[in-house]
């Protein structure tokens, strides 16, 4: 490829990165992942201090990166895996405040669409929806992966935010676009994929809730959203690096 190394992500090899690639918000969670289900690692960036690295889950190669936080972050790093580093899957894993009381705190959720007020997916690709699709082609392999892992997945849509603090209402995003949990990422990945013909999947763990209002730990963040990692690091057995 003769576009890298990139500005961003800074490899200067493409076999260095696997044709999967998880992706959570914290650089932190990433190094967690590779440290603790991996073999065989190396790490291919620290660019900005976001770590990737590339490995193999039960013999078979997949990469996991941090994204940083919101869509303009998510949108630069998933589109120079796509577009330059040959990537064909990104699956974003991450946290999310649950908006209805069926999503309890630690639950693994599955995003099947994403509404967001974002003009990410406009500006950069002249797409103005305001909901965008994750791939069904994906989500069905992550849903026979969480039966085989007998992890309970929970299918919903998720409201990808620009603003962490502010004072809109929460009730009317949920009532009037079906959402059923928060988090900042989603949409931006999901119109690259879109606009650049890759596919791209979400799974979240409730961290928080609007509704009940409990929270867990950052800590508990980094280390304990465990399902959604052995949910997600199954699509390697089923990709070729």
């Amino acid at each position: 490829m003769s576009n890298i190394p990139t500005p961003h992500i800074a490899c200067d090899d493409v076999n260095k990165i696997a044709k999967v690639v998880l992706m959570p918000g914290d650089p932190l969670r990433a190094k967690f992942i590779a440290e603790n289900f991996l073999t065989d690692v190396t790490q291919f960036t620290s660019t900005r201090n976001i770590y990737g690295y590339t490995g193999k889950y039960k013999g078979k190669w997949i990469s996991v990166m941090g994204s940083g936080m919101g869509q303009p972050s998510i949108g630069i790093y998933s589109y120079e895996l796509f577009k330059f580093y040959d990537v064909d899957t990104i699956v974003r894993i991450g946290s999310a405040g649950a908006y209805v009381g069926r999503l309890n705190v630690y639950d693994t959720v599955l995003v099947t669409e994403a509404y967001s007020e974002s003009t990410f997916a406009k500006v950069a690709w002249g797409i103005r929806s305001k909901k965008l699709k994750s791939s069904k082609s994906i989500n069905n392999k992550l849903i026979k992966a969480a039966e085989a892992l007998n992890i309970e997945l929970k299918p919903a849509v998720c409201h990808s935010s620009d603003v962490f603090y502010g004072n809109n209402s929460y009730e009317e995003v949920r009532d009037k676009y079906g959402c059923e949990c928060v988090e900042m990422e989603s949409y931006a990945l999901f119109a690259n994929a879109k606009a650049l013909g890759k596919k791209a999947s979400c799974l979240l763990t409730i961290s928080d809730s609007f509704v009940t209002h409990e929270v867990t730990s950052a800590s508990e963040r980094q280390n304990s959203f465990t399902n959604m990692m052995k949910i997600a690091l199954e699509l390697a057995t089923t990709k070729k690096r």
